[in-house]
C-alpha cells in the first residue's frame, strides 16, 4: 500500500489551503485514514480523523472550526481543508490510513507534506 499525500506549501496568515491523500496498491478499502502534523522539535500529533464505517470525524481542538476532513471510502482518498491558517499550524502534515483486515491492524503514512504558515 502507497500512501501519496499533497497540497501542502506557504501562505499568509489567514489564509487556506486543502491536503489530499490517497491510498494505492490495494483493493481493500481503509477502515479509518487521518491526518497528523509534526513541527519542528515535537512530537507528532493529531490534527483529525475520519471512520467510513459511519462517516464519523475526530478533529482536534486546536483546529476544530478551521479544518475540515472529508473522505471518499470507494476512492481510499480523504482530504482536508485548511482556513484560517495560523503560524502555529506550521508543520508537516502525514496522511495515515489503517486497515483493519481478518482481526488484524495495518497502518500506512504518506511521506509528508510541509505547510508553512507566514504572520
Amino acid at each position: 500500500v502507497q500512501l501519496v499525500d499533497s497540497g501542502g506549501g506557504l501562505v499568509q496568515a489567514g489564509g487556506s489551503l486543502k491536503l489530499s491523500c490517497a491510498a494505492s496498491g490495494t483493493t481493500f478499502k481503509a477502515n479509518t485514514m487521518g491526518w497528523y502534523r509534526q513541527a519542528p522539535g515535537k512530537q507528532r500529533v493529531l490534527v483529525a480523523t475520519i471512520t467510513f464505517s459511519d462517516g464519523s470525524t475526530n478533529v482536534a481542538d486546536s483546529v476544530k472550526g478551521r479544518f475540515t476532513i472529508s473522505g471518499d471510502s470507494a476512492k481510499n482518498t480523504m482530504y482536508l481543508q485548511m482556513n484560517s491558517l495560523k503560524p502555529e499550524d506550521t508543520a508537516v502534515y502525514y496522511c495515515n490510513a489503517a486497515f483493519r483486515i481478518l482481526l488484524r491492524s495495518y497502518d500506512y503514512w504518506g511521506q509528508g507534506t510541509q505547510v508553512t504558515v507566514s504572520s
